[in-house]
């Protein structure tokens, strides 16, 4: 099955946050520092930072992933009052430099010894995506840094997902388009692009009219 998503695929994206770098590595690093809650503030944190997109990508309202990962994190330790607010500026300093997972450097390498060209297409900034990839010493195995900055919205948006692949430089039906996030795949889906869910989770499927063209538990799956 894995060969055949990557027949006739010129160009692989991944998405950054959840699909190449571990989210949640931030509040861990901290975690003896927050305490019982550092798992709950953590996917608080996460699911309003993504909230948050959402609603500026429907009001047309655009502010930089960046402003949004900070309000986010603001709301989380308010909801927490119990974690000490002087942690919010090493849990920042830590979400810029987020691990990757351990299986990237040698999935970005094996698509490339194969002639696929890789990048990245995020809700993150150009300067958040930067930090990002040269923190995990990524930056030689990728061609390209596409993020919705360009298109001044958020994915799921079709703007966000048309302006990636135009400047992939790849025809549409030769990109395939790798996210952890089931909603991330279902909006890329709807745009018309193949699809492969990284779903390091588990998670249930949904979305159903909206299927991704594979489903792996890992990047590694890709090379299997």
């Amino acid at each position: 099955m894995t060969q055949a998503l990557l027949d006739g695929t010129d160009c692989v994206l991944f998405d950054a946050y959840g699909t190449l770098f571990d989210v949640h590595a931030a509040v861990q690093r901290h975690a003896a520092a927050i305490g019982p809650d550092a798992a709950h503030l953590s996917e608080v944190w996460r699911n309003k930072q993504l909230e948050y997109s959402w609603i500026r990508a429907l009001s047309g309202r655009y502010r930089s992933f960046w402003a949004l990962t900070e309000e986010a994190l603001d709301y989380a330790l308010a909801l927490h009052p119990t974690v000490d607010p002087a942690l919010r500026e090493p849990l920042l300093d830590a979400y810029r430099d987020l691990d990757a997972y351990p299986e990237v450097p040698g999935v970005l390498r094996g698509l490339r010894a194969r002639g696929i060209r890789t990048g990245v297409f995020s809700n993150g900034n150009a300067a958040m995506l930067e930090r990002a990839v040269a923190s995990a010493g990524l930056g030689p195995h990728l061609d390209a840094l596409l993020s919705v900055e360009a298109a001044q919205t958020f994915k799921t948006a079709p703007a966000a997902y048309a302006d990636a692949v135009a400047r992939a430089g790849a025809a549409r039906e030769r990109v395939l388009f790798c996210s952890s996030n089931r909603w991330d795949i279902a909006g890329a889906a709807a745009f018309g692009l193949r699809c492969a869910w990284i779903n390091r989770r588990g998670l249930p499927d949904e979305y159903a009219d909206l299927a991704p063209a594979a489903v792996l538990g890992s990047l590694d799956g890709l090379l299997a």
